[in-house]
């Protein structure tokens, strides 16, 4: 069956509005901002309490979205080319479309549900089962009353086992999630006390969650617990219990632990039927409980599905750790950070709490709190646990940020103790020198936005300034687009901090400009415009195999030059449970650096078709020469390679993908190059590429420092290192705050470079130093400590300084080092 607006109204029962009678629909969607095909997206115009969705309904029309069902009026003229559906309840919709395309299939569907350890549990039964099984699972910790119908969606043809997680906040949500898994197996992880608040007491909470096993043949729980064993066993499921009680149908014997490793000892006493009493021994590479509780859960799942004993004991000992965000990085001041700025909840907190342990050997240790929220336990008791657990782990300093933990968190004599209303009052406080020589863990609810405190503790400061003017940007911008036609897309390059003028601040600009692309060149600045609230598309020119996890979850394009890289991606989404990724494909035509032979096109299209892991959103190739009017026979053979490759890939692949060759130079040199969409990189930041005269340029960075001293030198004496600066006449030397840490190359000194102070140019003397640079201001005026100086800008252009240095813009501009403070305005 396809689906299309016609028959999904009737699983739905919305009314049409109006047909579009395009694509079949392949991708449901809810985030403006995760637009992969819009073509064959069907878009839910969700209401929440912060945003509608329908205010976003132009956006994506804009962006080709024509598929659309929604609870508001519309006015059908301003979407004459769009297919609208009216329900009265657009979640409801979704999930019952979801729960629809669920009754299609008769695979074996594992529901997962508990208070914690769900996301680890199927992420292992996946590494435990993919070599058995083609397996479609939740994709990270899509477990909402939103994230588990886009699961279940991902179900297909060629799947033969499915894992989705279910999680609830309240009363009623899990009879609806129970609809659209529609699980054969269930599994129970635990009953902690995250989201209890909505929930009378625990026995209410865990009866909600069985209601997940309604229609279970079996489940699969930990009957160690008296209490949820009985009211299992009321509800009537079909259960299977582990534990360390001999009556479990599956007991753990013993647990030994070693220095890396884990030995366990089960036992099958053989009260299920098929179950000889014998014995099962494994061994896991963890020795934390919480991680041996999930294998011996997973290890219960693989024997009730009756998966052979010499296959557990193989996989068990190469499960391999998943991603829960818990990450060590180094900070200011010789300290290091665990950033766990994802949740706040005890059970977490002992996790974290435990990382610290490990990682904080010989240091001191400091806690960065927030509120904790949703827990369900009274003020009182909440913080009295967590003082315990932080004088357990012997914290040294605890830092609590929020209304209700300071006036609730009881403090010891054993650590330092400081309490904040806010972030934001946090913040403002901070000093770097507070910090030296430790281990800080950094836990706190996503709403106090604790990833500002780690970028705090991160950043680097420098007095010289790099002054960046948005206007100019814009004004650069605009410059070029007079040059396209009206529909062909612009990607902005703002790889290497866009080009050192700062990435998120740039992409700010740029997005609110309606750009279409972002290109960068590495996952981590990608990673920092999505922190930044950046949301438009960004390809990455240079994707990792480690930072694939980055990359997905920020929602960024990789581009895919290699077989290799193709390969390695494929198998990383597979394992991810993700389709159709949306990727870009490079073509090598003459540059010879990066991107697939022409001659190789057939099997790249191949290699592509093979899997549905993909779907080509472009197509590209960098042009050698551009700029240069002698290669221009070259420039053109590039375009004509790359007409050829790209045709021959969209035959093969049968679909339209955008395709784009030309750079700054070319948008002004070769207009004919400009196809579906341009880059445009460093004639957006005020240099003219294509060296024609054709544009009116604006600086758009300025980079800027100060006198520090001044000193009166005599005829002979010398400046800076080997003395190859000596004065031939009384001199005033000045020493500027820049050296070539900060990207003032060396090749500047000696008399080479020149900077201006007080509107005139003044020489460097001698060897330009790692933090200084002198220069020789005899002939200027009225110069004073703490005068400004400029080292390049409107009056003095970047391509004069490059022209000295022997190099070109680019290379000063994106050498400007990272401590550098970027100051951006706008007039």
């Amino acid at each position: 069956m396809e689906y299309n607006l016609k028959n999904i109204s009737v699983v739905i029962d919305g009314r049409i509005l109006q047909i579009y009678e395009g694509p079949s629909i392949e991708h449901l969607l809810i985030d403006s901002r995760k637009v992969y095909s819009p073509s064959l997206s069907l878009f839910f115009a969700l209401k929440g309490p912060r945003r509608n969705g329908h205010q976003f309904i132009s956006e994506l029309y804009n962006k080709g979205v024509r598929n659309f069902v929604v609870s508001d009026n519309i006015n059908l003229s301003d979407f004459p080319e769009a297919g609208f559906l009216l329900v009265r309840d657009t979640l409801e919709a979704l999930q019952r479309l979801a729960a629809f395309h669920r009754k299609r299939f008769s695979i074996p569907v594992i529901g997962i549900t508990g208070s914690n350890g769900k996301t680890i549990v199927k992420e292992w039964l996946y590494q435990l089962l993919h070599e058995k099984f083609n397996i479609v699972r939740s994709p990270k910790s899509y477990n909402s009353q939103l994230g588990v119908p886009l699961s279940v969606w991902q179900i297909n043809e060629h799947h033969e086992l499915a894992i989705f997680e279910a999680g609830i906040s309240e009363p009623g949500e899990m009879e609806k999630l129970e609809k659209i898994i529609q699980p054969t197996i269930g599994i129970l992880t635990n009953i902690g006390e995250a989201h209890s608040e909505n929930f009378i007491n625990r026995e209410e909470k865990l009866t909600e969650k069985l209601k997940l096993f309604t229609h279970a043949s079996k489940v699969i729980a930990k009957g160690d617990d008296a209490w949820i064993t009985r009211q299992m066993v009321k509800v009537g499921t079909n259960n299977f219990f582990w534990g360390k009680n001999k009556s479990s149908d599956l007991e753990v014997v013993s647990v030994e632990r070693k220095n890396s490793h884990s030995e366990i000892t089960l036992s099958l006493p053989g009260r299920q039927a098929g179950f000889k009493l014998d014995t099962l021994n494994f061994s896991i590479p963890f020795i934390d409980e919480a991680s041996i509780e999930n294998a011996v859960t997973c290890c219960s799942l693989m024997l009730v599905a009756g998966i052979e004993r010499s296959y557990i004991q193989e996989k068990m000992q190469q499960l391999q750790a998943v991603s829960m965000r818990l990450e060590l990085k180094k900070a200011i001041n010789h300290c290091s950070i665990i950033n766990d700025s994802y949740s706040a909840d005890l059970s977490s907190l002992t996790i974290a709490l435990n990382f610290l342990d490990q990682q904080s050997a010989g240091t001191k240790r400091t806690v960065i709190l927030s509120d904790f929220l949703q827990t369900g336990l009274k003020e009182e008791k909440l913080y009295d646990e967590i003082s315990a657990l932080l004088h357990n782990h012997h914290i040294n300093k605890v830092i609590g940020i929020g209304k209700n933990i300071g006036t609730y968190l009881k403090s010891d004599n054993k650590a330092v103790y400081q309490f904040y209303n806010s972030t934001e009052d946090f913040l403002h406080q901070f000093r770097s020198s507070q910090f030296k020589e430790e281990t800080i863990l950094i836990k706190g609810a996503r709403v106090f936005e604790f990833e500002k405190i780690a970028h705090a503790l991160e950043q680097k400061v420098h007095q010289t300034v790099l002054e960046i003017n948005l206007n100019a940007l814009v004004h650069n911008l605009k410059e070029h687009q007079k040059f396209l036609h009206p529909s062909t897309k612009i990607m902005a390059m703002v790889k290497a901090f866009a080009y050192g003028s700062g990435g998120a601040e740039i992409a700010g600009i740029l997005q609110y400009h309606k750009v279409d692309y972002l290109g960068v060149a590495y996952a981590d600045e990608g990673v920092e415009l999505r922190k930044a609230g950046i949301n438009l598309p960004v390809m990455i020119m240079n994707p990792e195999e480690s930072t694939f996890d980055a990359i997905v979850e920020n929602n960024l394009e990789p581009d895919i030059y290699s077989f290799e890289i193709l390969q390695q991606f494929d198998s990383y989404l597979k394992q991810s449970g993700l389709q159709y990724y949306p990727i870009h494909i490079e073509v090598e035509t003459g540059m010879n650096r990066l991107g697939f032979d022409v001659t190789a096109i057939k099997n790249l299209g191949d290699a592509l078709n093979e899997t549905n892991s993909f779907r080509v959103k472009s197509v590209f190739s960098h042009l050698a020469a551009s700029e240069d009017p002698t290669q221009d026979e070259f420039t053109l053979q590039q375009h004509k390679k790359f007409i050829e490759a790209s045709e021959e890939l969209k035959k093969i692949l049968g679909y339209s993908f955008i395709k784009h060759i030309a750079n700054s130079a070319a948008i002004i040199r070769h207009p004919l190059l400009q196809m579906d969409m341009v880059r445009l990189g460093i004639g957006m930041y005020g240099v003219d590429a294509a060296n024609t005269n054709s544009l009116e340029l604006q600086t758009v960075a300025t980079l800027k420092s100060t006198i520090a001293q001044i000193k009166h030198l005599k005829t002979g004496e010398s400046v800076s290192y080997n003395r190859k600066g000596i004065v031939n006449r009384d001199s005033v030397i000045a020493t500027i705050r820049i050296g070539y840490a900060d990207g003032y190359s060396r090749f500047l000194g000696d008399g080479v470079g020149k900077m201006l102070v007080n509107g005139q140019l003044a020489p460097v003397i001698g060897t330009v130093c790692m933090d200084m640079t002198m220069i020789d201001v005899t002939d200027i005026p009225n110069v004073k400590e703490g005068d400004e100086v400029i080292v390049f800008g409107n009056e003095l252009p970047i391509e004069q300084m490059a022209e000295w240095a022997d190099t070109i813009p680019y290379e000063i501009m994106t050498g400007i080092s990272q401590r550098v403070k970027r100051v951006y305005f706008e007039e």
